[in-house]
């Protein structure tokens, strides 16, 4: 049982709906290396570069957009002094005091150098766990912090909304364009990140670039995993850091692909049982398909949509920490209760803290 399509054969006949915290250990033995889909049909295509006699450029070139002049990531302090711009017509509103600054610590593990292109999976088959919010503040954390170079795709198979709650309305281009003209972009070379662009949308502040999902069910047909992974492929060449908002069905060929294609998962989740007991059944899940390091070397990131964080916060996030890699907790913000597009700089001060330091957890050891 070493390939994604064993998850459903050779299960236990005992429920894996264990009682959450106080759970038994589970029995030793030897972990199985998972075996990803196969390539062979499709192998992958190396960095873009410049062409002879032309000055060499690094790759990735896309995730931010205006260009800057400069390279030079912004200091701690201009991160914390990010202020939403007055709306037209309504008198300026005097500047929040600012508490809370993004930690230099936490920017300088957010900005060190990865060595190659990350992908990164937030996962939980539960909806209304904040997946796609968790996907959008991790990319614009990251694509402050790191000056571009990252990107949010919506892979939710059934009408994801995270590029309407991400990027700007530039055009009207979603998955569903690229993969019509994915040859053509392919073949594209060392204009593949002018190329790509025109499938993109940006977020507002230009921290990061949106492949937004499309409204019709039936593109799930054509995201075969040859084509999800020739997908990857090209937001890899272009792109320094891959943030997935994956689908519910984890028996989705979509979803297993990415989840044996990512260098890290980050398992999104609130301070709910129900939430909390779908995201542990989703361990055991992977667990049994042999995916144990990867659930090793998780991050739990549980997210706070009340302002107060109920009973169960310190028990989760103990019972997490010790079946993942590290739990980051991020607190309520009254600008994402409406489920509106999401502004990384209308978060208060110390939610934006927060959101660093969490991004910084799940790029910690990549």
């Amino acid at each position: 049982m070493n390939t994604p399509e064993a998850w459903n054969n050779d299960r236990s006949d005992g429920s894996r709906w264990q009682k959450l915290l106080g759970r038994r250990g589970r029995a030793g033995g030897a972990q199985q290396t998972p075996t990803p889909p196969p390539r062979e049909a499709y192998p992958p295509s190396p960095p873009v570069g410049p062409p002879p006699g032309q000055a060499h450029y690094s790759v990735p070139t896309a995730g931010r957009r205006p260009p800057v002049a400069t390279q030079t990531p912004p200091s701690a302090a201009q991160l914390a002094g990010q202020v939403r711009p007055p709306q037209q017509g309504l008198p300026p509103q005097p500047r929040r005091q600012q508490h809370t600054e993004p930690s230099p610590v936490a920017l300088q593990r957010l900005r060190r150098d990865l060595g190659r292109s990350r992908v990164i999976a937030f996962i939980n088959p539960k909806g209304g766990v904040h997946k796609t919010t968790a996907t959008v503040l991790s990319a614009a954390a990251m694509g402050t912090a790191r000056n571009g170079g990252v990107i949010a795709w919506d892979d939710n198979e059934l009408r994801g909304t995270l590029g309407l709650r991400a990027g700007s309305a530039r055009h009207g281009r979603t998955i569903r364009h690229l993969v019509e003209h994915l040859d053509q972009v392919e073949a594209a070379g060392v204009h593949l990140p002018e190329h790509l662009d025109e499938f993109l949308r940006h977020s507002s502040d230009g921290s990061f670039d949106v492949l937004a999902g499309d409204e019709d069910p039936k593109l799930q047909r054509r995201l075969d995993p040859t084509t999800v992974l020739r997908v990857l492929d090209i937001l890899t060449r272009t792109h320094g850091i891959v943030c997935i908002d994956t689908g519910n069905n984890v028996e989705s060929p979509n979803w297993r692909t990415v989840v044996s294609s990512v260098d890290r998962l980050v398992v999104t989740t609130v301070p709910r049982e129900d939430a909390a007991f779908s995201a542990d059944w989703m361990l055991d899940h992977l667990e049994e398909g042999g995916y144990g390091n990867l659930v090793k070397n998780a991050v739990t990131l549980l997210s706070m949509p009340t302002p107060n964080p109920g009973p169960l916060l310190n028990d989760l996030q103990r019972h997490f920490s010790q079946r993942t890699r590290a739990c980051a907790v991020v607190p309520y913000d009254p600008s994402l209760e409406p489920g509106a597009k999401i502004e990384f700089s209308a978060l208060r001060p110390e939610t934006r803290a927060a959101w660093f330091e969490a991004a910084a957890t799940i790029v910690d050891g990549l």
